[in-house]
């Protein structure tokens, strides 16, 4: 941790000193290859997640789109990529799910950018091809392409370290389940099961859904990106927030948590709990259901510092 958050190092190097602990293997997750698995192009919090990633993370390797709009979003994620200096990072457009309600970014990339490439499993081998540890899979939409990647290469999914955003166990709308397991529930059904033998982490909505780490256009960090100077992706920033402002206030940063979460950074807390799943993938606890590690707190004010710093 020291290692990656330099507020920490001081104690880094005290622990050093004396030896390194037995679960020492948990920091080689930290130089992991990482995937990112995103539904970019509705709420802005996926757009700020994947800046951060490409700013922070010098492990990514991929960026896989999920709930396709007609390989629009991977078409917008390449945009967003090349403007944060990471052209080498390949994306890949993965599964269409038939939606387009949420889809708000249309415009705000040029015309005549490529087509990105489709073929989601030949992507994550190569991916894994390049390691032979473990790697990263953090996913920021439906669990859509992690199900269509065990269906072809269940071995591959075996190698990933997942943190996935979503679920739920009180969700503000009790009649249905989060938004991420409602999209493709039988995606959720299916492998968190699957899942259970690498422990997946899940940053559910009980944490994430919080108005203190929600951006508004009175947020400062919203303010910074509009001054003189912003580089080239603060711009598509503002006006992705712009358009998704016109239908809500602001964007609570569900997924730049979940991407904290996979970087290890320390202000979230979780607890080990066993959780079933209904057939419209409503999350519960269940003493006979699978176990996972879910987040249940955050240090809200110190993870908005956390994202501001990564972004100026």
């Amino acid at each position: 941790m020291g290692e990656s958050f330099e507020e920490f190092g001081e104690q880094a190097d005290s622990l050093k000193a004396g030896g390194l602990p037995p679960a020492a293997g948990r920091a080689a997750i930290t130089r992991a290859p990482m995937i990112i698995d995103t539904d970019i192009g509705g709420d802005p919090d996926d757009t700020v997640a994947v800046v951060v990633a490409a700013r922070k993370v010098p492990e990514l390797a991929l960026v896989i789109t999920s709930d396709e709009y007609g390989g629009e979003r991977a078409r917008f994620v390449r945009y967003l990529l090349d403007l944060a200096g990471r052209p080498e990072v390949p994306v890949v457009a993965g599964s269409d799910l038939g939606n387009s309600r949420l889809y708000c970014v249309d415009g705000l990339f040029p015309d005549d950018l490529p087509r990105q490439g489709a073929d989601v499993v030949q992507a994550i081998e190569t991916v894994c091809a390049s390691t032979s540890g473990p790697v990263r899979w953090v996913g920021m939409g439906p669990l859509s392409n992690l199900a269509a990647l065990h269906a072809a290469r269940p071995e591959l999914v075996d190698r990933m370290v997942v943190t996935q955003m979503g679920g739920a166990i009180v969700y503000r709308d009790p009649s249905r389940a989060e938004h991420n397991f409602r999209m493709d529930p039988q995606a959720v059904i299916r492998m968190l099961p699957v899942l259970e033998r690498g422990l997946p982490t899940l940053v559910v909505s009980d944490v994430t859904f919080n108005p203190a780490m929600e951006i508004t256009a009175d947020s400062p960090i919203y303010k910074r990106w509009s001054e003189q100077g912003a580089p080239p992706w603060a711009s598509v920033l503002v006006a992705h927030f712009d358009r998704w402002m016109e239908r809500l206030p602001g964007s609570m940063q569900h997924d730049g948590l979940t991407l904290a979460a996979a970087m290890l950074w320390p202000g979230i807390r979780f607890a080990r709990e066993r959780v079933v799943l209904d057939p419209l993938a409503r999350m519960s606890r269940g003493d006979d259901g699978t176990e996972i590690v879910m987040s249940v707190s955050a240090d809200y004010s110190a993870f908005m510092s956390w994202l501001e710093a990564a972004l100026s």
